[in-house]
């Protein structure tokens, strides 16, 4: 079966954006962006513990235009359409973090950003010098006071599609073939604002993205006194290289395309054998021969320093990233000799759904 689910509303949307921009809940957006990978997770969880067999997917997370995710998957067996609207429905997540609702170091202001104390090995506010409260210390507290609350709740919107395939249908073929062209399609070619409305939408759910932590070693829990894990001098207070805070992600999760252990019954290295010996069909195609790999024959050892045989570390950087350039542009060869690459034209597997 093919089952549809997104998040919830954060005010009413036209072609893309928000009618009212002022009241749309950016922030809920934003967390909500963030912990979808969480929530989907718990829905295959509660399916799993109702159904009492271990449900296979194979999933994948598509942005809609407004910015929200949405997730498109593939289930293995035939689940009634009332139970799945039911457990989607009683599905959330609890995120138990520090509260991270008030800024109190601007992200924006170096000069009011924690100072790291070489002495005391943690980050101190820059004008009382008083250490910040660590990750432990802040889920400690929380853990000790019988009233707190999660900092946030994720549950999925009222929009839910379940529906019944029959294998070797073509309409199973075309669902199979929307699942697939997200392995290559990248996050920003699908999120591409086509009007100053939607641009100017995207730029402010950024902005919220920006100040709300991904993780718990997010360096955007300084800017709310609260010392991440793993934190060292290194360490910027607000600046995180997470995909969650980048504009071209718009906080979608790293991982995209879902698929369950044993969807397939074959093993990683089984996997990589697969794909290697598809390009390697697909290069043969267009006449490109590469050998086959015997690791039999492979030996690898450690370089000792000084070792005259080694070449200089710039001149193998530049050797690999020649090799790379080769390899790609031979793979882009093939691809185009084959018709071009999967998924190219942008259709969804919903229709409605995609172009919310």
């Amino acid at each position: 079966m093919f089952l549809t689910v997104t998040c919830d509303s954060y005010g009413a949307i036209h072609d893309g954006a928000p009618v009212d921009p002022d009241t749309y809940d950016y922030r809920r957006a934003a967390r909500d962006a963030i912990h979808f990978s969480s929530l989907v997770d718990r829905l295959i969880q509660n399916l799993r513990r109702l159904l009492g067999w271990e449900v296979q997917y194979f999933a994948t997370v598509e942005p809609q235009k407004r910015g929200a995710p949405h997730l498109h998957a593939a289930l293995r067996g035939a689940i009634p359409h009332h139970i799945t609207r039911q457990v989607v429905a009683a599905t959330y997540h609890q995120v138990w973090w520090p509260n991270h609702d008030h800024l109190l170091y601007p992200s924006d202001a170096e000069q009011e950003a924690p100072v790291w104390d070489q002495h005391a090995r943690t980050f101190i506010d820059p004008h009382t010098h008083a250490p910040l409260t660590s990750w432990d210390e802040a889920l400690d507290g929380l853990a000790g006071d019988q009233d707190a609350q999660s900092a946030h709740v994720v549950r999925f919107g009222q929009r839910c599609k379940p529906k019944g395939i029959l294998g070797g249908s073509e309409e199973a073929g075309r669902r199979i073939g929307y699942l697939t062209k997200y392995l290559t399609k990248p996050i920003s070619e699908v999120i591409e604002p086509d009007t100053a409305a939607q641009r100017a939408h995207h730029d402010r759910l950024h902005a919220e993205l920006a100040i709300t932590p991904c993780s718990q070693r997010c360096p955007v829990w300084l800017c709310y006194g609260i010392v991440p894990k793993g934190a060292n001098s290194k360490t910027i207070p607000g600046r995180c290289n997470g995909e969650a805070h980048r504009r071209a992600t718009l906080g979608l999760p790293g991982r995209r395309v879902l698929v369950s252990r044993k969807w397939t019954g074959k093993t990683l290295p089984d996997h990589r054998g697969d794909r290697e010996e598809f390009v390697r069909q697909l290069l043969a195609d267009v006449g490109i021969s590469k050998p086959v790999r015997d690791p039999a024959r492979v030996v690898i050892f450690k370089c000792e320093p000084g070792d005259q045989r080694i070449p200089p570390r710039d001149e193998l950087i530049m050797r690999a990233v020649a090799q790379r350039v080769i390899w790609r542009a031979e793979y882009n060869t093939a691809l185009l000799a084959a018709g071009g690459p999967p998924g190219a034209k942008d259709t969804s597997a919903t229709g409605e759904e995609g172009k919310r």
